[in-house]
């Protein structure tokens, strides 16, 4: 009789190890979904709901990194952390030609400018307009506006709150209808003209060259032009 009940004892206790696994792995299993879910959130948030609000900053051109990383170290040497809290450079994609092929490249969409979420008080104002490179705020005098939603979520390419997110889009070209440019080489170098027409799989445009006094559709590569 003492040996059954051992036995039996024996047996409940490996079931309740058992269906403590199970519940483990229940609570594993959900924590993880939980995170999935805060994750996804947390992809799909909004720059413009962040702390602070976003203001555009004016630098010298072609020293835009080096002013968004003397930013950044004035930030922290000067416990701003809680003023200043992000600096952004707007990119995009765009399809370039070089060396014959076709390749895609990120390119500054505002070069010249900065973004800078913070909260603007006058020791925010004194750090960021002070950074060296930095040439000033955009907007009156030491009152700059700052950015709208529309304009936040459009320069830091996320879809508005409510919308569903979708995949990047192709990388825009380097050339657009309607640009004008300058042929580089060949027996139209030197002329300027309207673009017309885009062939972007064999990376080639027409081009509207006024010769002789008669606009004249001429197909070019996109190595022999420039814009002007």
């Amino acid at each position: 009789m003492d040996q059954e009940l051992d036995d039996l004892a024996a047996d409940l206790g490996e079931q309740t190890d058992a269906d403590d696994d199970v519940a483990l792995g229940a609570t594993e299993v959900i924590a993880a979904e939980d995170l999935l879910v805060e994750e996804a959130a947390a992809e799909e948030q909004s720059p413009f709901d962040r702390p602070g609000k976003w203001y555009v900053v004016h630098s010298q051109s072609g020293y835009e990194n080096k002013v968004k990383q003397n930013l950044e170290a004035r930030v922290v040497s000067m416990n701003m952390e809680e003023r200043i809290h992000e600096v952004a450079i707007p990119t995009e994609d765009v399809v370039e030609f070089k060396g014959g092929r076709k390749v895609v490249v990120q390119r500054k969409v505002f070069p010249g400018y900065l973004l800078v979420r913070c909260t603007l008080d006058e020791p925010a104002w004194y750090v960021i307009r002070n950074t060296p490179g930095v040439t000033g705020f955009v907007g009156a005098g030491n009152k700059p506006s700052p950015l709208r939603r529309h304009e936040v979520e459009q320069f830091l390419h996320t879809k508005p709150a409510g919308e569903a997110p979708t995949k990047k889009g192709k990388p825009r070209l380097e050339y657009e209808l309607g640009d004008t440019v300058r042929v580089k080489e060949g027996p139209f170098s030197d002329f300027s003209g309207e673009i017309v027409e885009i062939n972007e799989d064999q990376l080639k445009v027409k081009v509207l060259v006024n010769i002789f006094g008669r606009e004249t559709p001429v197909e070019l590569e996109f190595g022999q032009i420039a814009r002007l």
